[in-house]
């Protein structure tokens, strides 16, 4: 049997994407260790910990910073933004008391990696970046690995997505200054709203919607995150 030419620089593209996406029995590994330490630090959500589990962290990062995704710690990426750190996406996500099928708001898409985390939980995820270039990159990443929110936006979180409120969770995983008042509007009777608030360092904050009209605050300490920025595009 011949094989064309064709044929041949099909079989090289799809081995390159193959090794672009590659994830090794080593890396695997190392994402179990990762699991376990962060298990250790008190999340308790077993599907929270098995999504961590799953999703492949190091193809979030530039390959020359491989060594550094199962490490628990934050990263930079592009447009100086940060790969949360694993036990904070843990954290946040453990917060929201996820069932499989729920509306998600999240802001911030950033490098998709917690966008990944709520999709493999079964989440129907709307996500807004502000920054366009980082937009357009994770966009198209997350269909690479199979992961397709709802919905993406390139725009101000401040804002929210009121055209397809309400959400029966959101999630901000930047640090702002205030609850936004627009994100408490779209936020369902029942649902839960996390968000980091603060100036140099945040409170981790669980706002509970009661009533149409009230709502219960908690407070889980402090953690740094990148500022949630507004109206810069």
């Amino acid at each position: 049997m011949k094989f064309g030419f064709d044929f041949f620089l099909i079989l090289l593209i799809h081995s390159s994407k193959s090794n672009d996406l590659e994830d090794s029995f080593r890396q695997q590994g190392k994402r179990k260790i990762l699991v376990e330490s962060i298990r250790d630090k008190g999340i308790k959500d077993e599907n929270v910990l098995k999504a961590i589990n799953a999703i492949p962290r190091h193809l979030f990062m530039d390959s020359s910073f491989e060594d550094h995704a199962y490490q628990d710690k934050a990263f930079p990426i592009a447009a100086g933004q940060t790969i949360s750190q694993p036990y904070t996406v843990a954290f946040q996500t453990e917060l929201l008391q996820l069932k499989p099928g729920e509306l998600v708001l999240e802001v911030g898409t950033g490098s998709g990696y917690q966008a990944a985390v709520l999709c493999e939980l079964g989440a129907k995820v709307y996500t807004i970046e502000r920054q366009q270039k980082l937009f357009k990159k994770t966009q198209n990443f997350l269909r690479q690995l199979g992961y397709r929110p709802k919905f993406m936006s390139f725009g101000d979180g401040y804002k929210g997505l009121p055209e397809y409120a309400p959400f029966d969770k959101i999630i901000v995983t930047a640090g702002a200054p205030f609850i936004p008042k627009p994100l408490m509007s779209q936020l369902k009777v029942g649902g839960r709203l996390v968000i980091p608030v603060g100036e140099d360092s945040q409170l981790m904050t669980l706002l509970s919607r009661t009533s149409a009209t009230k709502f219960q605050k908690e407070t889980f300490g402090e953690f740094r995150f990148v500022p949630l920025l507004e109206d810069k595009n």
